[in-house]
């Protein structure tokens, strides 16, 4: 069994971007999940999963209960140890330095040396809600987002996606390497270069010819080879049927967005395009398009709400 400590504070749709790389995951308390079993190759490439460790045991969320349990759990251990402990979105209260230097004693009561700086091995102490999980560190995610920021990008346009969101997005929709990922709206390329960055092959398209130079830009930046972009119509892709493994995109903003037609009848043609040449795509927008998704002939397994500011939602449908 492992923990998992969510990033973000938007649980399920972490944990539904964490299933992509874990079986069984579960959301137990705030922040934290639990998984079965898990897939380090594909763990490392999440957007919402900061660490993933290996479950020694769980308890109430004090101190005491937590020295308890790590007590009288077994440590087969050899090497150094350190513990790190966290009050989890600070909702229990726990004073995280007492926690430390208690777990450590049990710890050194074993015999186990303490090493802060580069221990063999981390005790997690994940204080959240009312428990506490206690496990072995096993995996750290890359976290090299912040240097893929939108305004760092050579080619930057206002309300572009953060690249958190658009890895999940495209974990989300099962980018694997080798897979062939479309995006029919791909404005600046977002969520391309995070697709093209798992492994995946990557096409984008955009109504604007000024968007589809942009999004080239910013992909041979990011990435070797693998990835193309052009002008074209969302409704009309140049692809023969089920020539993608996944759609991904970014429907327009109502009047925020420069769009040729009407907004309904385009994104319904999209998303009727996405279902001819994909079995699987993922949509953010600022409505549900769930209706016309299922018109399309898709399934809706999944929608969430995310909030970006006071007069915008983001809804993402996940369709198969």
């Amino acid at each position: 069994m492992y923990v998992v400590e969510f990033a973000g504070e938007d649980d399920a749709f972490a944990a539904r971007e964490a299933a992509t790389a874990m079986t069984g995951v579960e959301v137990v308390a705030p922040g934290v999940g639990v998984a079965e079993a898990v897939d380090r190759r594909a763990v490392r490439s999440l957007a919402y999963t900061h660490r993933v460790s290996r479950v020694v045991d769980r308890s109430a969320a004090t101190v005491e209960a937590a020295v308890a349990s790590l007590a009288a759990a077994p440590l087969d251990l050899d090497g150094t140890v350190a513990v790190r402990a966290r009050d989890v979105r600070r909702g229990t209260g726990v004073d995280t330095p007492h926690a430390e230097r208690e777990l450590g004693g049990v710890l050194t009561n074993e015999g186990l040396p303490v090493d802060l700086d580069d221990p063999d091995h981390e005790l997690r102490a994940l204080f959240s809600d009312e428990r506490c999980v206690l496990g072995w560190l096993d995996i750290e995610t890359d976290r090299g987002f912040g240097a893929r920021a939108p305004t760092k990008k050579p080619f930057f346009q206002p309300g572009s996606m953060s690249p958190l969101l658009a890895r999940a997005l495209a974990n989300i929709a099962g980018t694997e390497p080798g897979s062939l990922v479309v995006d029919p709206m791909c404005g600046t390329g977002g969520v391309l270069v995070e697709a093209g960055l798992v492994g995946a092959d990557v096409l984008g398209l955009d109504a604007q010819a000024k968007m589809a130079r942009g999004a080239r830009e910013n992909l041979a930046h990011y990435l070797d080879g693998g990835w193309a972009t052009a002008r074209g119509d969302a409704t009309h892709l140049p692809l023969e049927d089920g020539a993608a493994d996944a759609v991904v995109f970014d429907a327009p903003y109502g009047r925020q967005s420069r769009i040729e037609g009407d907004l309904e009848t385009v994104v319904a043609g999209a998303l009727a395009e996405a279902r001819r040449v994909a079995p699987r795509a993922v949509l953010v927008s600022d409505r549900p398009w769930t209706d016309a998704a299922r018109a399309a002939g898709w399934t809706v397994e999944d929608v969430f709400e995310r909030r970006v500011h006071a007069s915008l939602t983001r809804y993402i449908a996940v369709l198969g």
